[in-house]
């Protein structure tokens, strides 16, 4: 994908959405689940669409939400169910719909007390600690499309154990909604927002309070205010834009919000890749406007619309590479932590094997899942996982004393994790990652998209790799060929190809019609262009075996 002639730069009035009639079409525009394009489908994190598309509507919240109450019902789940939101327009009017819902099916449900916005991660962290110490069952439902354009809406369903529902539980939401909204809705309860907000169903909390409090049990605070690490933070607009200056205040840190906006149309962005307006802390174009700041702080930390991802900005080298803070982050907890050594270090397929090597130097257990976080919510919730990361800046970790922090991406703490290791070890992350390269190597990380049909993306859930027949890989010979992980079994939903000093995954998206490749190599530049060239030639041949 070639680069936008604007990105990186400030967004103009043209590049803005029309918000009012973005909420319009959200109320007036009722999806036909008889098109596959309208349907609730749920990807690795939650439903998403588009209100002038058919794709996000009311019909959509209201369908999703009733399921949700029904599989309650069905599995017992008798606990406060902890609803939140970010700051995408559709996210405002999505969370009334589904308080009303939810309250008309006579599910508890707990809420910011000022009825405003709540990231993901508290959202998680609010489950665990419940769960932890109640025997009901709590779970959550938080309204976002994550780093999504300003038109978008979406919305994710969190079980008891706080972290991504499962492909099982989704699918019965899914199915379980498309059949309410064919059958008009005739199955749904609802009850008007006015009655939902003053029903004793209804408990408003200090979430906030609540989640600064608890961050001492998962980051060494005491160890950044001591240092004086500086720290500069952009919530880009997002749910966490309250959050930054209680955490500054509470552990007297040296933080300042660069930024303070929070406006449904991101006017204050800068334009990602393609020239859309994108709220992506992993883009160098979405965040220009932070990464100018970098010499103005220690540490620039940046996170999406529902502050489950990260960004981290350094001095010595600007924006890092997600793949490479993570593998920075994995090396200086399990060295800085004392927790059992037989935690393992998770990680998706698609994420750099800079890991795999940093694992294997510290004599730790690697486990490898497919792409979507929901893979690690187990094992974090067991403590079996130390840390569950993947490829596109989200991640999180155990607590202090090795117990379940949250199982879901927490742009929170691995932002503060930034500025503890410089703190305690005197390194910025992107000099800890350049020592780590020099001993393990240095590798070169891509991934491109290219168009794919609807026909071609069910290709790739049916490939039999005994139909790839090539032998070698940019000119090595081929390791491994994978369409299942091998931490679990579970189906990729591609497939991965692997060689000693380089590898490539293919998969479809989940959410647009276009296919991705990732890539890496440990030998050059030109090496990688090859992996890439040979990688499409191979998604190509399955395409025209498959007649897609």
């Amino acid at each position: 994908m070639s680069v936008h002639k604007h990105a990186g730069q400030k967004a103009s009035p043209s590049d803005l959405e029309n918000i009012p009639l973005v909420v319009s079409h959200y109320y007036l525009f009722q999806p036909d689940v008889k098109e596959i394009a309208q349907r609730v489908k749920f990807g690795t994190s939650g439903h998403r669409g588009n209100a002038s598309n058919l794709s996000f509507n009311e019909h959509h919240i209201i369908a999703i939400c009733q399921a949700i109450a029904e599989y309650r019902h069905q599995e017992g789940i008798d606990g406060p169910l902890f609803l939140g939101k970010d700051t995408h327009a559709l996210s405002e009017p999505a969370f009334a719909t589904a308080l009303s819902v939810l309250i008309a099916n006579n599910v508890p449900v707990i809420v910011q007390e000022d009825l405003g916005f709540t990231p993901t991660p508290v959202i998680s962290r609010l489950i665990v600690d419940y769960n932890n110490s109640n025997a009901a069952n709590a779970d959550g439902i938080i309204i976002t499309p994550s780093h999504n354009p300003p038109a978008d809406g979406g919305i994710k369903y969190n079980p008891p154990h706080g972290g991504p529902a499962e492909g099982e539980i989704t699918a019965l939401i899914e199915r379980r909604a498309n059949d309410i909204i064919q059958r008009g809705l005739l199955d749904a309860k609802q009850s008007s927002y006015q009655h939902a907000l003053t029903s004793p169903l209804l408990r408003k909390q200090d979430f906030i309070g609540f989640y600064v409090a608890e961050l001492s049990k998962v980051i060494n605070l005491k160890a950044i205010s001591e240092a004086g690490v500086t720290i500069g933070a952009d919530p880009m607009g997002g749910s966490g834009i309250h959050y930054w200056p209680a955490i500054a205040e509470h552990y007297h840190l040296a933080l300042s919000v660069v930024n303070e906006n929070v406006d449904p149309s991101f006017s204050f962005m800068t334009l990602d890749k393609d020239g859309k307006i994108r709220m992506d802390c992993s883009s160098p174009y979405a965040m220009a406007s932070l990464i100018e700041l970098k010499d103005s702080f220690d540490i620039a930390v940046g996170n999406d619309a529902d502050f489950d991802r990260h960004g981290i900005v350094t001095k010595t080298g600007g924006l890092m590479n997600p793949n490479h803070f993570l593998a920075v982050a994995i090396h200086y907890l399990m060295t800085h932590r004392s927790w059992p050594e037989d935690c393992k270090i998770g990680k998706t397929l698609v994420s750099s094997s800079m890991i795999d090597r940093v694992a294997a130097s510290l004599n730790k257990p690697l486990a490898e899942v497919p792409v979507g976080f929901k893979w690690f919510v187990e094992g974090l919730h067991s403590g079996e996982y130390a840390f569950g990361g993947e490829e596109s800046a989200g991640a999180t970790f155990l607590a202090l004393d090795g117990s379940c922090w949250t199982t879901d991406k927490d742009g929170f703490v691995m932002a503060l994790l930034a500025a503890e290791i410089l703190a305690v070890t005197g390194k910025d992350p992107q000099q800890y990652y350049n020592e780590l390269a020099q001993s393990l190597g240095e590798p070169c990380y891509k991934r491109n998209e290219a168009v794919a049909s609807y026909e071609q993306k069910q290709v790739f859930s049916a490939i039999d790799i005994n139909e790839i027949e090539e032998k070698t890989l940019a000119d090595e010979p081929i390791k491994e060929k994978m369409t299942h992980a091998p931490a679990n079994g579970a189906a990729i939903g591609g497939i991965k190809i692997t060689a000693e000093n380089g590898w490539f995954a293919a998969r479809p998206s989940g959410t647009e019609d276009i296919y991705k490749i990732y890539a890496e190599s440990f030998i050059s530049e030109a090496h990688l262009d090859l992996i890439i060239h040979e990688a499409q030639h191979i998604v190509n041949k399955l395409f025209t075996k498959n007649k897609a």
